[in-house]
């Protein structure tokens, strides 16, 4: 398979074209990818809203009927709930690891065994989270795909 990238003019709006004899399961999973990187939420910070890219986003947690989105750096709150989050970004490589986290699979880095059957999933940001056992073979599984 050849690669091409092609430099457009500045006013021109960016596009992902691809050029197949058929579409195949190789293809369907590269658009469903680039389809997984686009889209944002919205997250509060300081009173002030923020459309937050789901490409940046590392990890959603509800923590006392609060919602909180980590970004590498920076946390904003939310008015959506956990559940929510999850419907929504479902199909854009993120899954549930605990009643409270929701993890986007493309930031973590290595995943290694933990106490009492869990496992502790370390992020690109240097973060540490916990999967429980629970949720395991679920993460197996999106892993393989």
């Amino acid at each position: 398979m050849d690669i091409r990238i092609v430099k457009i003019g500045e006013n021109s709006q960016d596009y992902i074209e691809i050029g197949c004899h058929k579409t195949d399961e190789n293809i369907n999973e590269i658009v469903s990818f680039i389809k997984s990187r686009q889209g944002a939420v919205e997250g509060t910070k300081n009173d002030r809203q923020y459309q937050l890219p789901v490409v940046d986003i590392f990890y959603i947690e509800s923590v006392d009927d609060r919602t909180f989105i980590y970004l590498e750096k920076d946390c904003y709150e939310s008015r959506k709930k956990l559940y929510e989050f999850e419907q929504v970004l479902a199909s854009r490589r993120f899954v549930r690891i605990s009643k409270a986290v929701i993890i986007n699979l493309m930031k973590i880095v290595s995943i290694s065994p933990a106490l009492n059957g869990r496992f502790l999933c370390k992020l690109t940001n240097g973060e540490e989270v916990i999967i429980s056992r629970k949720y395991v073979p679920d993460i197996k599984e999106r892993l393989k795909g």
